[in-house]
């Protein structure tokens, strides 16, 4: 099977990374639109404009399913794309929101970009208190490589939530890279990607 995955920059090679180590048998397309990256502050429109572009791209090389390896894509375009393209296309969230619904966790804290926050769609979807935190320069200093003052802003958006979450989750497919960042912010948490 022919897999094409896409999201805005680097991000995505996280997960695409995970399909690899756990479906080594296929072969994988990553479109990784560094021209556009970050894609957490766009509108919805722009959102569904690049990702019809990049969906285009992965077509042209003949794949046979299609993964949204964006969670500001998966959180806000997900519907339109489905109902658009003859190709299987399946998201990052909902396998997320699934998992916290089967869990043990009560508590917890989603991070990501301003857009997937804006849509609502872990408060709106999960069934335990979730908490919904806007980090909206992480991507981007990701993307940039820039770690350097990491753990300052990492404590400037998670200290107030350290006792009130068991779980945390990194609604954004670029913020795995820091996990170990998070793991040393919040010791006593689990975090989800």
């Amino acid at each position: 099977m022919r897999i094409g995955l896409f999201d805005s920059g680097m991000g995505g090679v996280s997960v695409l990374k995970k399909l690899i180590m756990k479906y080594p048998n296929n072969e994988y397309v990553y479109y990784g639109d560094n021209l556009n990256v970050p894609y957490g502050n766009k509108s919805v429109h722009e959102l569904l404009m690049l990702a019809n572009n990049n969906i285009k791209f992965l077509l042209s090389h003949n794949v046979d399913m299609i993964i949204i390896a964006c969670g500001t894509i998966s959180s806000n375009c997900l519907s339109k794309l489905v109902n658009k393209y003859d190709v299987p296309i399946y998201d990052i969230i909902s396998p997320t929101i699934d998992y916290l619904n089967d869990s043990n966790f009560n508590n917890i804290l989603v991070i990501g970009t301003k857009r997937t926050i804006d849509s609502h769609i872990f408060r709106n979807r999960v069934n335990k208190n979730v908490i919904e935190v806007e980090t909206p320069e992480l991507a981007s200093l990701i993307e940039e490589n820039n770690l350097d003052n990491m753990y300052q802003i990492l404590h400037k958006y998670l200290d107030s939530y350290m006792d009130r979450i068991d779980a945390i989750v990194l609604g954004c497919t670029h913020y795995p890279i820091i996990t170990s960042y998070i793991r040393d912010v919040l010791p006593h948490v689990r975090v989800i990607d």
